[in-house]
């Protein structure tokens, strides 16, 4: 396993996070090392989601601050964000379904060169067929190898909707993968996925991470978190209640009865 940098790649103090009177976070603190693979866990309705959405810049924090690579990320959008090397997928996939697997590829290369999420989609939607530029046959090119590295090269020109869900995740995987990112933040990448394809995809994670790739995962399939993950936090309404390595995890007293009466209990 690769060694961890001596400070924090990523670092989340204090973060709170209302909605009403409702508490989806409450002062949570969390460190991320570079290069590790660092899962998030916890009952339904723990936050975890949330976590994502304040570390990706979707949400802005009630109280607390976020900072990536020493520095403070403040109310940076997540274009501004994705600019910094910060990348995600989404719980509900979100891919562009009138367009190819190629070419949704293309647009998370669109989106690393051009900032700006509507430039990047208008950039991609008026070249047809794209990569008759220089720079657009550069695109093409990287973005045929990040295919062929997610497994989906000989599905390139098949619409994003028409493949089977399992290789749609891996489709948004990829487009993410095709920002460059630093930090990749996965919200149950294998949701909905059969033992198989969860297995490929748990493969799939170590491969990123071995290419330098820091990835932040929230999961509920725990045989594919504690099998490859470095470190695990445990949120519960809200709180952070346990973190450690998966092994400390699995036998902390508070972890054990947060997920008593749940599917997949640890």
């Amino acid at each position: 396993m690769p060694e961890s940098t001596a400070s924090p790649f990523l670092r989340a103090a204090g973060l709170t996070k209302r909605f009403g009177g409702f508490h989806a976070l409450r002062d949570v603190d969390i460190e991320v090392r570079e290069r590790a693979i660092h899962a998030v866990i916890g009952p339904n309705g723990a936050g975890k989601t949330t976590l994502f959405n304040l570390l990706s810049g979707v949400m802005a924090p009630d109280s607390g601050e976020i900072a990536f690579l020493d520095r403070p990320l403040g109310r940076l959008r997540p274009h501004r964000r994705a600019a910094l090397g910060i990348a995600r997928t989404f719980q509900n996939i979100r891919l562009f379904g009138h367009m190819t697997v190629l070419e949704n590829v293309m647009l998370g290369e669109h989106w690393r060169i051009y900032p700006s999420l509507w430039r990047s989609f208008v950039k991609a939607s008026l070249h047809r067929p794209l990569g008759e530029a220089r720079e657009e046959t550069e695109m093409r090119r990287r973005a045929l190898e990040t295919l062929e590295f997610v497994g989906l090269a000989d599905r390139r020109h098949v619409m994003a909707t028409d493949l089977p869900y399992g290789e749609q995740r891996l489709l948004e995987l990829g487009r993410a993968l095709a920002m460059e990112p630093r930090l990749l933040l996965l919200d149950e990448p294998a949701a909905g996925m059969n033992i198989r394809e969860t297995e490929d995809l748990d493969a799939l994670i170590c491969k990123v991470r071995d290419r330098g790739v820091t990835v932040v995962l929230v999961e509920h399939d725990m045989n594919l978190v504690m099998g490859i993950s470095d470190r695990i936090t445990v949120l519960n309404f809200g709180d952070k209640i346990a973190e450690g390595s998966p092994s400390e995890v699995q036998l902390n007293p508070a972890v054990i009865e947060a997920y008593l009466g749940e599917e997949g209990t640890l």
